[in-house]
């Protein structure tokens, strides 16, 4: 019943109400973004949802849009501030998330959304995480967060949809305000973000250099048909 129903009305209920609580907040920081970063103040993002549905998820900016002679973006440890770090690692970059959990694109506790170029490399057991709505926080996230490995991630994910309840989201919740406090596993080691999933693959050694080039291309036909 919790999963079916009343799971979609604490969302409505706990992202409203947030929204007006840190109101202030929200403002102050996206002043802040706006001074020290510029325009735009939200940076936003396509990700796959429940059952692989596109939508555009929404995040303070914590970068710059620094460009090398080329045009090409430079890379992120170039463009992440010390003002951007600090956003992170108090998680307060994530905070209009809220907006995607009250319009029905996200959850306040699910497997966190990947990027569209992480989800073409998923395998069919992986893909059983896209059956539930995409959370601000989830069990991957108090069990590791950025400091574990993808196939741990993962784990935990399925771990989760497999008895979704809400106690089990109090405790998730509750976990979250201590990692948080803590700022623990806000980046994996040896670097500024987290890898993304194609990459540790091909890494590891798991896939070819050709196959990473396949699903990096279908990634694009994903993006290119969202509208």
């Amino acid at each position: 019943m919790y999963k079916s129903c009343f799971k979609r009305i604490f969302d409505i209920v706990s992202s409203g109400a947030a929204l007006i609580i840190l109101s202030p907040v929200l403002l102050y920081i996206a002043y802040l973004v706006k001074t020290r970063l510029g325009s735009p103040v939200l940076f936003t993002q396509i990700r796959p949802g429940k059952d692989c549905k596109l939508f555009r998820m929404y995040k303070f900016r914590s970068m710059t849009d620094e460009r090398d002679a080329d045009g090409n973006l430079l890379p992120d440890d170039v463009r992440l501030t010390p003002f951007g770090k600090k956003l992170r690692a108090t998680s307060l970059d994530e905070l209009p998330e809220l907006i995607n959990i009250l319009k029905g694109d996200m959850s306040v506790v699910g497997p966190r959304p990947q990027l569209v170029r992480d989800m073409v490399f998923f395998t069919e057991e992986e893909m059983k995480r896209q059956s539930v709505y995409p959370g601000l926080t989830g069990l991957a996230q108090i069990c590791g967060r950025n400091n574990i490995t993808w196939k741990e991630k993962f784990a935990y994910d399925l771990q989760y949809i497999k008895d979704i309840s809400f106690w089990e989201d109090m405790r998730i919740i509750y976990r979250t305000i201590f990692k948080v406090s803590a700022q623990e596993d806000i980046a994996t080691d040896g670097m500024e973000t987290a890898e993304d999933y194609g990459d540790w693959l091909l890494r590891k050694g798991d896939i070819t250099k050709g196959e990473y080039a396949v699903k990096q291309e279908e990634a694009r036909g994903l993006l290119g048909r969202f509208v």
